[in-house]
């Protein structure tokens, strides 16, 4: 036999080798980069997703990249240094009145509430009149805007004017509320949790107010945010994700000792404050989501709109077609 011959026998034989070896899971399974910020609550269920492998199950890998601040999140996804990233529609609708075609899977329903201390005199908003409100996340903060609108229309009084507002970051708020220092707080439900443990009560929620402005349902406010066109050339990815993301979160909603589990990661002060972040994520699952869904998400970003004017919506003062990804409904 010739030396060629021989040469080509033998580059046969190792492609057929080369052929029947398996690929790599790593190789099989689609990349997915979720920007998160590093101690978010987000990072429970992304912990979950990685710990039981329902990434690996669903056929993606889903990569987390941690950042310091919402902002730095948000800035990574529009220049593409990850490919999704947890935020609210009504920046989404923002953005794509700006030209970035961003699009929303919902990811939760938890939201924040006005509390004051359990001992407070104030039974209404109209009670508020006059006393020291904390408003976490500012002057165009959702759930402070909805809560302005109950007050508008239920009670014909604006919170804007008659309070007292002291806006900070939701820690520093908190501890001002502990020591007496504010008659009311508004802020989410992650750090309401640790004044529902120390006795503050709920004086409206936003869910209230947004049935006061004729919300039926529960509205997810947070979710999955990718552009539309790397949703497009990744559909299996996206559902595979938004399955995983479900399966997770039936775990969290039925495992006490999944969340046993997750304690060094949630880093609750005691176990009162443990037990309200547990059952303020369970009551945060969406439960449905269709059209009756996106029909008042319009109404509440209407409603938004015209309290936080340009400031918060830009130059979207309705909600923008594809703010939500058509693919997924339950």
């Amino acid at each position: 036999m010739s030396l060629w011959w021989r040469a080509r026998l033998l580059s046969i034989a190792v492609l057929m080798a080369m052929a029947a070896l398996p690929l790599s899971p790593a190789a099989a399974r689609e990349a997915v980069r979720i920007g998160v910020l590093k101690f978010g609550t987000v990072n429970w269920e992304l912990d979950v997703i990685k710990t039981h492998a329902l990434d690996k199950k669903e056929g993606i890998d889903v990569q987390i990249v941690e950042f310091a601040g919402r902002d730095a999140t948000s800035v990574a996804l529009l220049a593409g240094k990850v490919d999704v990233i947890v935020i609210d529609w009504i920046w989404v609708s923002r953005q794509r009145a700006e030209g970035s075609k961003l699009t929303f899977v919902p990811f939760s329903s938890a939201v924040g509430a006005l509390m004051v201390p359990a001992d407070s005199p104030v039974r209404t908003l109209a009670d508020l009149k006059g006393k020291r409100l904390g408003i976490s996340g500012g002057p165009i903060d959702k759930s402070w805007l909805l809560i302005r609108a109950m007050g508008l229309s239920q009670a014909g009084i604006d919170l804007d004017d008659a309070v007292d507002k002291v806006f900070g970051a939701p820690p520093l708020l908190n501890a001002q509320a502990l020591a007496g220092r504010l008659d009311g707080i508004i802020t989410s439900w992650n750090f309401l949790a640790e004044l529902e443990a120390r006795r503050f009560r709920t004086l409206v929620s936003v869910e209230d107010a947004a049935r006061a402005i004729g919300i039926s349902g529960t509205l997810p406010l947070l979710g999955y945010v990718f552009d539309e066109g790397w949703g497009r050339d990744r559909r299996d990815a996206v559902a595979a994700l938004v399955r995983a993301s479900r399966s997770a979160k039936q775990i969290l909603a039925e495992s006490d000792a999944e969340w046993d589990r997750l304690r060094p990661l949630v880093k609750p002060a005691d176990d009162a404050t443990f037990a309200a972040l547990k059952a303020g994520f369970r009551r945060g699952v969406p439960t449905s989501w269709g059209q009756a869904e996106r029909d008042d998400a319009a109404r509440a970003y209407a409603v938004m709109a015209k309290l936080g004017g340009a400031e918060l919506v830009g130059r979207s003062p309705t909600l923008q077609p594809g703010v939500f990804w058509p693919d997924v409904t339950y």
